[in-house]
């Protein structure tokens, strides 16, 4: 049996005993590191190589939404479960966006937060069911994501945006506010099958089975650029 190595990164260190208390029980999960704040955690990502961090999203100094931007530059294959004392929405939005697999409200159950560790070190991305929950949530991705589409085209950008069409943004956008197939054909001028034929054309690019999923993929991928001021965050203006 493969142990999954688990990294966690909080400043309370009653939350971290507690959370290394509910994992020793289990013979296929190892917490190999603690750290209170990011850029003990960064340095501690390095020579630990976890497969899943558990991440509070307020952390001193560098918070859990910018130290999750970094890790997941860094190693790209890592899971990071944000985990958060309330379950808010502007921080799913930006847990997405900064690359996390999963988001959780730190009252969690710890026999769920077994079952996410191993979710997500199996490669899923729970953070996909809590989109699907909330259609605002996902239709603010998709609108930022289709305005950053028409920066003006540089280097940076052409290389961005490359793999999905002007098109295929439009319907992805769509797809976000609940259209079906039809609907999406009526309200862009074309064909029933041209719609199929882009979204097969956007999932077979993004190597992703369902269209939710496509959105989630297209942003943890950085086809949107983040940035921070003041803890908000921010995207490019075109």
């Amino acid at each position: 049996m493969e142990t999954i190595k688990v990294l966690i990164i909080d400043d309370h260190p009653l939350f971290r005993q507690g959370i290394c208390w509910s994992l020793s029980v289990e013979k296929d999960i190892e917490v190999v590191g603690q750290a209170e704040n990011g850029t003990e955690a960064i340095k501690l990502t390095e020579s630990l190589n976890p497969q899943v961090v558990l991440l509070d999203i307020n952390l001193p100094g560098l918070n859990g939404l910018e130290v999750a931007r970094v890790l997941k530059r860094r190693s790209p294959r890592m899971g990071i479960i944000v985990l958060s004392i309330h379950d808010d929405d502007e921080q799913l939005f930006n847990a997405i966006k900064a690359g996390a697999a999963a988001y959780a409200s730190k009252e969690i159950d710890p026999a769920e937060l077994v079952r996410m560790i191993r979710d997500v070190a199996s490669g899923r991305y729970i953070i996909n069911d809590n989109v699907m929950s909330k259609p605002h949530v996902a239709t603010r991705v998709l609108n930022q994501f289709r305005e950053l589409s028409n920066v003006n085209p540089t280097e940076d950008s052409v290389a961005m945006f490359a793999p999905l069409t002007s098109r295929e943004i439009e319907i992805l956008d769509c797809i976000a506010r609940g259209l079906s197939n039809k609907e999406i054909a009526s309200q862009l001028s074309i064909s029933g099958q041209t719609v199929k034929n882009h979204i097969t054309s956007i999932l077979s690019k993004l190597q992703v089975n369902d269209r939710t999923m496509a959105v989630i993929h297209a942003i943890q991928q950085g086809w949107i650029k983040l940035g921070y001021d003041e803890g908000q965050s921010r995207v490019r203006n075109a």
